[in-house]
């Protein structure tokens, strides 16, 4: 079953890494992933959808949860949410079918990217099964190419992220009558 997953991380090299890695150790596939900068720049927002065993899913959230750079991981698989992808789709079709590409890829909510001889580039967006539907009827118009982006993903629900204060730590250094507090601020509570 596919899982929908959306991560905030920190934007900072090898957290896609880890993220990836957990996954594949465990030997489930990513069917789809995307990966953003948020509004803060040290921030990013990923989607996962990966094929996972449904009984495994809050395990690989709590997984996702310990990793190094990761803010707060959800399972938006049943949750509300907004889903969309994005296709980029050139199809070169008869001279005659012309006209008939560009009433459907109004029914679908596709502009055109880009018109020539030789065809048309559509842009369209929505949800996979709809997609689906408009790659199948570009089909029968003539050769297609395809370019899919990966599920993005919003929850309806406001989550807060929950950080917790700072949280004092006592290291010795050298001498054991001499103790010096250290503050660990990525502590995180989820």
């Amino acid at each position: 079953m596919l899982q929908v997953i959306s991560l905030l991380v920190e934007n900072k090299p090898g957290a896609l890494m880890r993220i990836t890695g957990l996954l594949s150790a465990r030997g489930y596939n990513i069917e789809s992933l995307t990966v953003a900068r948020t509004l803060d720049p040290t921030l990013s927002r990923m989607s996962i959808v990966v094929d996972i065993e449904p009984q495994l899913r809050a395990q690989v959230i709590k997984q996702m949860n310990k990793l190094v750079n990761v803010l707060q991981a959800s399972d938006l698989t049943e949750a509300a949410a907004v889903r969309r992808e994005m296709v980029l789709l050139r199809v070169r079709p008869t001279l005659n079918s012309r006209p008939n590409i560009l009433k459907e890829a109004e029914i679908f909510g596709a502009r055109v990217v880009d018109s020539s001889t030789e065809g048309f580039a559509l842009e369209v967006t929505g949800d996979p099964e709809k997609l689906d539907v408009f790659i199948d009827l570009m089909r029968s118009y003539g050769e297609i190419e395809v370019t899919r982006s990966g599920t993005v993903v919003v929850a309806l629900e406001a989550k807060k992220l929950r950080l917790s204060p700072p949280v004092p730590k006592i290291t010795t250094s050298g001498n054991a009558n001499e103790k010096r507090e250290t503050r660990n601020e990525n502590t995180i509570h989820g």
